[in-house]
């Protein structure tokens, strides 16, 4: 008789059901049964279905960027400088040779004084021969004060003085260097020279200057309102007719006994009525 061997227990053939034994025997499920076979070690020769594999996660599409080549930066040619052209020397040239006239701006009632320390200034640093003469136009007036005439210099040009110069760097350093001078007149910073009808005129003016007798201050014109301050007329008030600006008398219309009369005056007799 054969014997099977099943774990550690043997059992004989006799043991075993038959085929109608087995057919009659409901199959019965147990589920503790099931449990337990499910943790059996399972031998080598079983087979196993294999697992099924969770799906593959889906990558993300990436957007492709397209990367432009750019060319390298080459510096820019450095640009040549001009050269400036060199001036041309004069073989014949005289230091002092090429004055001209030009006008500085200097403080307003320092003219004198001013005109004064560049001088000295010039003579110190020798620079004579660039220079000439250095004016602050003026004409001889007669004012009248406190009754007694005076003769007063007057400026023409207040705040301004007229120099001869030859305008070289060291000669404009000099002139700007010097207290209360401002500056030349002229566009852009560069002193621009006086046209020669402008210093004509200035120079005719110091010439008569010199040679004829000063200027009577009339400052009233043909047609202005006065009154009369000094003389038989005193109060009066009247209208300028006439004015003689070689003797300094004044002819005025006033009205007495209601007809207009001509009365002839000295200047400073007569004053703006109030």
């Amino acid at each position: 008789m054969n014997k099977l061997v099943t774990g550690a227990t043997e059992m004989s053939e006799s043991d075993l059901p038959n085929e109608d034994q087995i057919e009659k025997q409901p199959i019965v499920e147990r589920p503790d049964e099931l449990s337990a076979a499910m943790e059996l070690p399972v031998d080598s020769d079983t087979v196993l279905s294999e697992p099924t594999e969770p799906p593959a996660e889906e990558t993300p599409k990436v957007k492709k960027v397209r990367v432009r080549k750019t060319k390298p930066v080459e510096p820019a040619p450095e640009k040549k400088k001009k050269e400036q052209p060199k001036e041309e020397i004069d073989p014949n040239y005289q230091p002092g040779s090429k004055k001209q006239w030009y006008v500085l701006k200097v403080q307003v009632n320092r003219e004198e004084s001013i005109r004064d320390a560049l001088k000295r200034r010039i003579a110190i640093d020798d620079k004579e021969v660039f220079f000439g003469d250095i004016l602050i136009p003026t004409e001889k007036v007669t004012e009248v004060r406190g009754g007694k005439k005076k003769i007063v210099k007057k400026k023409l040009y207040p705040g301004y003085l007229m120099i001869h110069v030859e305008v070289t760097e060291e000669t404009w350093f000099l002139v700007r260097d010097t207290p209360g001078i401002g500056d030349f007149t002229g566009a852009s910073g560069r002193p621009t020279p006086m046209q020669e009808h402008e210093i004509q005129a200035i120079l005719r003016t110091e010439k008569e200057e010199t040679e004829d007798s000063p200027k009577l201050k009339i400052t009233y014109q043909v047609g202005d309102k006065i009154k009369i301050k000094e003389g038989t007329f005193e109060n009066f008030e009247g209208e300028v007719y006439q004015i003689d600006m070689g003797s300094g008398r004044v002819t005025v219309m006033i009205n007495i006994f209601g007809r207009s009369t001509p009365v002839e005056l000295e200047y400073w007799q007569i004053e703006t009525p109030s």
